[in-house]
């Protein structure tokens, strides 16, 4: 198979002028310490729709002949390719039809309508969206618009590796979120092409990684089960024109679990002011999993930043707990009045902050003359919460 090349990917930048930002790069001091040499974030989650997708979108719609724009473009997504195709039809006078998940965040389904799409929601993962809107595209001759497996796709996507080039000329290694392949197949063919000392590295949710079982079988694999928050990389099966590119291109493709992801989220967000959605960090938490193993320079590719805010919440939650930052504690103390207010002003002037607290005298272990109290705190870490426990202690209270 013949692979996209580099002049292809230029091709399509002079396309995309105009129609694509040209995203901000962060230098990220704080990660800096984990890989002893700078960090920068290359900011995709504030390309247009929210994510890297209309790259490709636009540019393999764009290609389209009259007669096949005549029958209008159909496609299934999760939410950002969906965003990407609605809007590249909308801006080229194309009529667009998308398959999304029923359960498909509100926020991405209301934007793919918003940007003009006839949105139908079929099934219940990803892969039945697209059994349907492939159905579609035969019923009614709209040309479908595959997510990642195209080699225009694969050159719209390539265009954020000619980007972050021209921004950090130096870079030693790339870090790019993986679900199907487009945007890591098209960042290695332009880095391959333009600096080819440079690392390019995979990144996939461990519970959702098709990747590392294909590379091994020489050959797409089929996952049994998919389950992650990363649901914009939540592919099962690589196709074949991006599992050339990435078997190819990419040096390496590494796993990270979910406590990695929200707590990358949750970084984004405190550190970097960022909004990123879980498979949008895939490329950060890469970073904070595997402390030391990428070479400096490093570029993390913030892939997208549509997240539902419920969501969003439960993920902030989820990476506090990851990074330690809750703390449950069982104390026993003196059944006798002020013991409870004691224990609270202890903790206040520990600097913890309490979320919830549980007042009992019936545990079948207390001694006569004594309650058991619950904590649930909110601290500043690992070693904040060990201050805690061992200042409690100090300060005469059982700790259970």
């Amino acid at each position: 198979m013949t692979l996209v090349s580099v002049e292809r990917i230029l091709q399509a930048q002079r396309l995309l002028k105009g129609v694509v930002r040209r995203t901000p790069m962060e230098h990220a001091r704080d990660l800096r310490r984990l890989h002893d040499g700078a960090v920068h974030l290359k900011c995709e989650n504030l390309q247009r729709t929210g994510s890297f997708k209309i790259r490709g979108a636009y540019t393999r719609i764009h290609g389209l002949t009259d007669e096949e724009r005549a029958r209008g473009v159909v496609a299934a997504s999760a939410g950002n390719h969906a965003q990407g195709v609605a809007l590249a039809a909308s801006l080229l006078g194309i009529k667009s039809t998308v398959f999304m998940p029923t359960r498909a965040p509100l926020p991405k389904l209301a934007a793919t309508r918003g940007y003009g799409a006839d949105v139908h929601l079929h099934g219940e993962l990803v892969d039945e969206s697209l059994a349907e809107a492939i159905a579609f595209g035969e019923r009614t001759g709209a040309v479908f618009i595959h997510p990642f497996d195209h080699p225009d796709i694969i050159a719209g996507q390539g265009t954020v590796g000619l980007e972050l080039l021209d921004q950090v000329p130096e870079l030693a290694t790339v870090l790019v979120a993986t679900g199907g392949g487009g945007l890591a197949g098209g960042v290695g063919s332009a880095i391959k092409a333009l600096r080819p000392s440079a690392k390019v590295i995979g990144v996939q949710a461990e519970l959702a990684a098709a990747y590392p079982p294909s590379l091994a079988a020489g050959a797409p694999v089929r996952l049994g089960e998919v389950h992650t928050m990363a649901d914009g990389i939540a592919v099962g099966q690589p196709g074949p024109v991006s599992f050339a590119h990435v078997s190819s291109l990419v040096d390496d493709v590494v796993t990270v679990s979910e406590e990695s992801l929200s707590r990358a989220v949750l970084l984004c967000l405190e550190r970097r002011k960022l909004v990123v959605e879980p498979a949008g960090a895939a490329a950060v938490a890469a970073l904070l999993e595997h402390p030391g193993a990428f070479e400096p320079p490093v570029v993390a590719i913030l892939s997208g930043g549509n997240v539902d805010p419920l969501l969003l919440l439960q993920i902030i939650q989820h990476g506090m707990k990851a990074g330690g930052r809750y703390l449950k504690l069982r104390l026993r103390v003196p059944d006798r009045p002020g013991s409870l207010v004691a224990v609270l002003s202890r903790v206040s002037e520990l600097g913890a902050n309490v979320i919830d607290v549980e007042h009992s005298r019936i545990s079948g272990t207390l001694e006569l003359g004594e309650v058991e109290v619950a904590l649930n705190l909110e601290t500043r870490g690992p070693e904040h919460c060990e201050e805690v426990a061992r200042e409690l202690h100090l300060a005469g209270f059982t700790v259970v």
